[in-house]
C-alpha cells in the first residue's frame, strides 16, 4: 500500500508540471520561460515539501500521511477556479515575472503537499535504522518511477483524449480517493474517528467541487461565438466568431494563427498579401512549399494562381480546424508533423518555399537556425524563392532578433530582400530569399508591386549573428515581442476567452 502511495503520488508531481504548461500558456505562451518558471516552481516544492514532511512526520504524529494526500487533493482541486484571478493579477509584472509567479501562486501548495509524503512513506516502512538506507532509497526510487508512468501516460494518452479541467479533477478525485483508502488503514493502526470524518468531510469538498468544475460549460463571452474547441499535444486551438467585426479567428491558445473577414472572405493578415504576390515576382512557379498551414489561405491563395501546394503543420486540431472552418482542401501532400523532421522526406524541388510558422508569442527557435534554412535552400528548384515571416520590431530592443534572421540568411543566399506590411515599429517583416536575383518590376503597372517596392525596408545586420542548433539565443531575444503581442492581443479579445 505504501509503495502504491508513493507510485501515484510521484505520477501526479509530474503531471501538475506538465499540465502547468497547458494552464498558463494561453495566457503567456509556451515559451522557455513559461518551462523555466514550472520546473524552479516544481523544484522548490518539492524542496519545501521534502522538509516540512520529514519534521511534520517527526514531531507532529496527529498529522497523518492521509491528511497531507487530501490537502494535496484539496489544493489540485481549487487550480481551475483560481487561474483566471492569479493570471488577471499577475499581468502587470510582465512575461517572465508574471509566468513565474502564476506558477508559483497555483502549484507551490499541491505539490509541496505531494512531496511531503516520500518522508512520511520512509518513517512507516522503516523497521529499525539498519534498514533506513534501504527503505528510503525504494521509496524515491518507486516514486520516480511514478513519476515516469505519469509523464508517459498524460502525454501518449490522457491529453490526446481529454481536456487539461477533467484531468486535473480526475486527479483530485484520485488523490481522495487514496487518502480514505489510507485514512481507513491508519484508522486499524490507531488513528481515531475524529479524523475519519474530517477527511470524509475535505474529500467531501473536494468532490463537490470537482464536479463543480466538470460542469462548468464553454464560457458565453459577448461579441464572441466559440464555433470549435480542441486540445492538442500542442495547444488549446479554438475558432472564434469576432461578431463586432466580423472575423473569424483561428486561435493557437494566445496567438491567433488565421483570421477572414466572414462577408469579403478573405484573410485579414496582411502579410499573406505578399505571400500571395509570390507567383507574381517568381513569374513561372508550379510547385510550392508551405511550412505553417494556419488557416490554409496562403495555400489557397496559391492554387488560385495555378501553384501546387505542399503543406507541412504541426498541430493534427489546426490541420483540422482549417478543413472544417476555413474551407481549406490541399491541392499536395498533406503533410502532419513537426517541420524539421517532415522535410527530411521530400525529395521535389519547389519553386516557392513559405516558412509561415508564427506563434505569436516566440516563433519556434529551432525552425530559424542556419542548419534548418540550408536544409529548404537545397530543396528549392532553380531560381527558387525562399519566403519567411517574421513579426519584430524594426528598432529598439528585438530589433536584434530580425537583424539575426537577416543575418542567417545571407549566410546561405547571395540575394535576400526585406519587406513590411506597415511602417511601424511593430510590424510583419517578409524576408525574400534566393540564388538567383529577385526581381521587381520597377516601372510596372501593378498596384500590389508597387505597394511591396514602397514597404521594401534596407537592413544592416553585419554586427548580427548566425542562428545555429549550437548557438540560438532567439527565446530571448523575443520577450519584448511576446509582451507586446499579448498587449494587442488582449485589446482585441476578451481576457475571458483565454481561461479554460
Amino acid at each position: 500500500m505504501l509503495y502504491l502511495t508513493v507510485t501515484i503520488t510521484g505520477a501526479a508531481v509530474m503531471i501538475l508540471e506538465l499540465l502547468g504548461t497547458r494552464i498558463i500558456s494561453p495566457f503567456y505562451g509556451v515559451s522557455l520561460y513559461v518551462w523555466s518558471s514550472l520546473i524552479a516552481v516544481t523544484l522548490i516544492a518539492l524542496a519545501l515539501g521534502y522538509f516540512l514532511g520529514g519534521v511534520l512526520a517527526d514531531r507532529f504524529p496527529a498529522v497523518r500521511l492521509a491528511h497531507i494526500i487530501m490537502s494535496s487533493a484539496l489544493t489540485t482541486v481549487i487550480i481551475p477556479f483560481l487561474t483566471g484571478p492569479i493570471l488577471r493579477a499577475t499581468d502587470v509584472l510582465g512575461l517572465r515575472a508574471g509566468a513565474f509567479a502564476s506558477a508559483l501562486l497555483l502549484f507551490t501548495l499541491p505539490l509541496t503537499a505531494l512531496a511531503m509524503v516520500g518522508p512520511y512513506v520512509i518513517k512507516r516502512a522503516t523497521r529499525d535504522l539498519s534498514g533506513v538506507g534501504t527503505a528510503s532509497g525504494t521509496v524515491y526510487a518507486v516514486s520516480t518511477v511514478g513519476s515516469v508512468v505519469g509523464t508517459l501516460l498524460l502525454g501518449f494518452f490522457l491529453l490526446p483524449q481529454f481536456g487539461t479541467r477533467a484531468i486535473v479533477f480526475s486527479l483530485s478525485l484520485i488523490l481522495t480517493g487514496l487518502a480514505m483508502v489510507i485514512a481507513l488503514s491508519e484508522r486499524r493502526s490507531g488513528t481515531g474517528l475524529r479524523s475519519i470524518w474530517i477527511l470524509m468531510t475535505v474529500g467531501f469538498c473536494v468532490g463537490a467541487g470537482a464536479i463543480t468544475g466538470y460542469a462548468v460549460q464553454s464560457k458565453s463571452v459577448e461579441g464572441f461565438t466559440v464555433q470549435s474547441e480542441a486540445e492538442s499535444l500542442y495547444g488549446w486551438v479554438r475558432v472564434i466568431d469576432d461578431e463586432r467585426r466580423g472575423f473569424r479567428l483561428l486561435l493557437s491558445d494566445a496567438s491567433v494563427i488565421s483570421a477572414v473577414d466572414l462577408k469579403e472572405n478573405r484573410s485579414r493578415l496582411s502579410y499573406q498579401e505578399i505571400m500571395g504576390l509570390l507567383p507574381t515576382i517568381h513569374g513561372d512557379a508550379e510547385r510550392a512549399l508551405l511550412i505553417g498551414l494556419g488557416g490554409g489561405h496562403v495555400a489557397k491563395d496559391l492554387k488560385a494562381q495555378g501553384v501546387t501546394t505542399d503543406t507541412i503543420e504541426i498541430d493534427p486540431a489546426v490541420a483540422d480546424a482549417a478543413r472544417r472552418f476555413f474551407h481549406f482542401e490541399p491541392t499536395g501532400l498533406f503533410l502532419v508533423g513537426d517541420a524539421r523532421y517532415e522535410i527530411k522526406q521530400l525529395t521535389t524541388p519547389y519553386d516557392l518555399i513559405i516558412h509561415d510558422c508564427f506563434t505569436g508569442g516566440a516563433e519556434p527557435t529551432h525552425l530559424l537556425s542556419q542548419e534548418m534554412l540550408a536544409s529548404l535552400r537545397s530543396l528549392l528548384a532553380d531560381r527558387g524563392i525562399l519566403a519567411l515571416n517574421y513579426v519584430g520590431f524594426t528598432t529598439g530592443a528585438g530589433s536584434d532578433a530580425v537583424r539575426a534572421i537577416h543575418h542567417t540568411l545571407i549566410s546561405l543566399f547571395p540575394q535576400v530582400r526585406v519587406f513590411v506590411t506597415s511602417k511601424e515599429e511593430f510590424t510583419d517583416f517578409v524576408f525574400l530569399a534566393s540564388a538567383e536575383s529577385i526581381h521587381l518590376d520597377t516601372l510596372g503597372e501593378d498596384r500590389h508591386i508597387r505597394w511591396l517596392l514602397d514597404h521594401e525596408h534596407m537592413m544592416d545586420s553585419t554586427e548580427s549573428f548566425t542562428i545555429t542548433d549550437d548557438y540560438n539565443p532567439m527565446e530571448s531575444r523575443q520577450v519584448r515581442k511576446a509582451e507586446t503581442y499579448r498587449k494587442h492581443f488582449l485589446d482585441r479579445i476578451a481576457f475571458e476567452l483565454l481561461l479554460r
